[in-house]
């Protein structure tokens, strides 16, 4: 029989690229969607029939029929917003009890980690990470520490070894003296959300992934965050806490590495940042506030401004490097529509010498060299082909694939799943 294949769609750039519609457009020709890391921060928008969607830790396979959707290992989750999330799907009619599955040794986010989230935060004054606060980070250092709970553990004695894991937290919290919170509302729904989680299929997911493909059936993982934030490879200490690079496929869903085909990278036609941290292309001026206001640069999750500026082809060359991409997708192209001029960084300056590499740190004496192009100042979001391209974008385009040495093989015109054109 021949052994099914496994692709994998991730972000290229610091999170926000559009991955959830390209999911949404990319799922009819896969049987399996699995999410591998990351938690209830990453917030994938999909807009189709007029109808917009938020999904934090539910795969975007969810709206296609007969889809087997996977929440790996590696991902963290919070039983209450999860309950949130499912029960808004389920009232929109989306089955989702005999299409999801969740890993039992995915790890479990509890009340008190959100207090130390914000603890933990609190304490830094101005070196703030700027997380989402949504208990993530204590999550995954929880797993490191070999001392998490995970969702597998809700099915014997749970009751004991929450009241174990809370009551450490407590401790830690009182030795940070934060002790002015009050968690009993959240923890009630919190349990609530445990009951429902146990409405769903529990599953060794690394044994059902690996079934699935023995018997020829295709997957695609899917991504949260961006390369850029990924805790090795990303602008440390301003990253998340997981690998969001390709190999975090393998780790957060018990994939081998042969098993991987094609990896899709997807980037904005320009660049974006949430929260604290470096960002060289940064623009602090009208040309930034235009880009945030024409591209709605607001967090799905947090519904925080995003930090806008051009294109980084420094950061995506590494990006594409170091996760080995096949194909590139190019978001929200049509946001550049009105400008004359569009600058793409080529090189940094690095203390006055210029480097094509990205370097250990970005935070201080990094100048970015743009090279200029000619806008199109063209409304593109009503083209249906890649030959009503102007010609000055059909130019950005072939300027990028020569830099980035990888072919963009979608761009996206706009946010619903039609206004994408898959190229030739």
């Amino acid at each position: 029989m021949t052994q099914g294949k496994v692709d994998v769609l991730l972000g290229l750039q610091w999170g926000d690229e559009g991955k959830g519609k390209v999911v949404d457009v990319l799922t009819p020709k896969y049987d399996v969607i699995a999410r591998f890391q990351g938690g209830p921060n990453a917030g994938h928008t999909l807009e189709f029939n007029g109808e917009k969607y938020v999904l934090r830790s539910i795969p975007s396979g969810i709206f296609q029929g007969g889809k087997v959707n996977i929440i790996g290992n590696g991902v963290v989750l919070a039983p209450d917003l999860f309950m949130d999330e499912a029960k808004d799907l389920e009232k929109s009619g989306h089955d989702l009890k005999s299409r999801l599955y969740i890993s039992k040794k995915a790890h479990l986010i509890m009340p008190t980690h959100r207090v130390l989230d914000a603890a933990i935060e609190a304490s830094k004054g101005k070196n703030k990470v700027g997380t989402t606060g949504k208990g993530i980070g204590p999550t995954y250092s929880d797993k490191i520490a070999r001392t998490g709970l995970r969702v597998g553990d809700i099915l014997e004695n749970f009751e004991e070894k929450y009241a174990a894991h809370k009551a450490r937290h407590e401790e830690t919290l009182r030795a940070m003296n934060y002790t002015g919170y009050d968690i009993t509302e959240v923890e009630k729904k919190w349990l609530e959300g445990i009951e429902y989680i146990k409405q769903f299929t529990l599953v060794d997911s690394e044994h059902v992934i690996n079934k699935m493909l023995k018997s020829g059936k295709s997957m695609l993982c899917e991504g949260a965050q961006g390369t850029m934030l990924d805790v090795d490879f990303g602008s440390y200490p301003f990253v998340t806490s997981s690998n969001t690079i390709c190999a975090g496929a393998c780790t957060g869903l018990g994939l081998g590495p042969n098993k991987i085909g094609e990896v899709y990278g997807i980037m904005k036609a320009y660049c974006t940042r949430v929260g604290a941290g470096p960002f060289p292309t940064e623009l602090f001026d009208e040309t930034g506030q235009k880009m945030r206001d024409i591209g709605h640069e607001y967090g799905a999750v947090t519904g925080r401004e995003r930090r806008c500026g051009w294109i980084d082809l420094v950061a995506l060359r590494y990006s594409i490097m170091v996760n080995g991409v096949t194909k590139l997708i190019m978001m929200k192209s049509d946001v550049l529509d009105t400008f004359p001029t569009i600058k793409a960084c080529v090189v940094y300056k690095v203390n006055g010498v210029e480097t094509p590499d990205f370097p250990y740190s970005i935070e201080e004496g990094i100048e970015p060299v743009y090279k200029e192009l000619k806008g199109w100042q063209t409304d593109m979001t009503k083209y249906t082909s890649e030959d009503q391209f102007p010609q000055e974008f059909k130019d950005y385009i072939k300027f990028l694939e020569e830099q980035l040495e990888t072919p963009i093989t979608i761009i996206s015109i706009g946010p619903d799943r039609e206004q994408t054109i898959v190229r030739k």
